[in-house]
Order: structure tokens, then C-alpha cells, then sequence
């Protein structure tokens, strides 16, 4: 009978005494809790938002169209900004423009820095400008100059290649489809240097 009471004044203090260290530990983590700062600054630079309120700016811009011909182009950028005192031009940074002809053939551009003309429908590409085509070759150079509308796309100064035949430089370069023929060509001049690969 001892035993029965014993265990039955145990379970009633037990009722007791849990809420009250539960309640113990709440008040507790709420004295401990250190005061949150309400008034905490935005984590950008003074510079960077000053930047921000002078440029306009999008981030992630995404372009694509058709050429008259049937051939396909899309441009993507991580941003895209307007440039200061020069109405209708914007500079997009870190670039990734892929042209598609009507027949399959694909030429993909990457460049650091695109200016892009609308209205004059040309795009300058400029710092490390690389060009991979979807038969094998890959042209680097400093800079290059595509139109918007059509595929026509010029390197004017040395261009470095490689692909299928082997190694070789060229003073420029230009790719495009001539009117009178059914296909897109590579056209390579001033002073081709050719390492062949056989």
C-alpha cells in the first residue's frame, strides 16, 4: 500500500514540477536572447549604389530573333546597362550570343563586353572574344562586329584557330551567307599561317 502512495505522490509532483522547469527554460532562452537590430544597413557598397541610381540596368537580359534569311539568333548577358552621353546604345557584360542558320549550322560568341546599336543593328564585341562552330572550329580574337539582323560577322583584326585542319592565324576573319548561295561561309584573309593537322 506504502508502495501504491508512494508512486502516486511521485506522479502528482511530477505534474507539478515539469511545467514549472519547462516555463523555467522558456523564460530563460527569452532573458539570454540577445536584441535584434532593426535598423541594419543594406548590404551594398555606397559605390555600387550610387552606380545603380546613375545607370539604368537590367539583370539577365535575354534576346532572340529571326534573321530574313531563316536563320535563328539569341543573345544573353549578365547585365545589361545603358551607356552615358550615346542615345540608343547598351553595353551588356558577359555575353553569350548563338547564331543559327537556316540549314543547322550553329556559331556560338562569347565576349566580355558587347555594345549594342538597335537602331544601327550591329553589335561590337570586344575583350576575350571566342567563337566555337558546330564543325569543330574555334577562332579567338580581340574583337569582333556582327549585325542583328542578318548573319554577318567580322573580325578585323588577327584571329587564332583551330579545328579539323589543324592550328592556323589569319589578319581577320568574316562569316556570313552571300546572297546568290544556298549556305554560310568562313572566309579567312591577310595572311593565313596554317599548321596542318593530318
Amino acid at each position: 500500500m506504502n508502495r501504491r502512495d508512494r508512486y502516486s505522490r511521485m506522479v502528482a509532483l511530477l505534474k507539478v514540477l515539469l511545467p514549472l522547469a519547462a516555463l523555467a527554460i522558456l523564460s530563460t532562452l527569452f532573458l539570454v536572447a540577445r536584441a535584434m537590430e532593426t535598423e541594419t544597413a543594406i548590404p551594398f557598397a555606397e559605390k555600387e549604389i550610387q552606380d545603380r541610381l546613375r545607370d539604368q540596368q537590367i539583370t539577365g537580359p535575354f534576346f532572340s530573333g529571326s534573321t530574313p534569311d531563316g536563320g535563328q539568333i539569341s543573345l544573353s548577358a549578365d547585365k545589361l546597362i545603358t551607356v552615358e552621353d550615346r542615345v540608343g546604345i547598351n553595353r551588356a557584360e558577359g555575353v553569350i550570343t548563338r547564331l543559327q542558320t537556316r540549314q543547322g549550322a550553329t556559331f556560338q560568341l562569347l565576349a566580355d563586353v558587347v555594345e549594342l546599336d538597335m537602331a544601327g543593328g550591329r553589335a561590337d564585341m570586344t575583350g576575350d572574344v571566342s567563337l566555337v562552330t558546330s564543325t569543330g572550329y574555334r577562332v579567338n580574337t580581340p574583337e569582333v562586329t556582327a549585325l542583328i539582323s542578318a548573319l554577318d560577322v567580322t573580325a578585323p583584326q588577327q584571329v587564332e584557330v583551330s579545328g579539323p585542319l589543324g592550328v592556323f592565324t589569319a589578319g581577320n576573319m568574316r562569316i556570313f551567307s552571300p546572297k546568290e548561295a544556298d549556305g554560310t561561309q568562313m572566309v579567312f584573309s591577310n595572311g593565313v599561317k596554317l599548321v596542318y593537322t593530318p
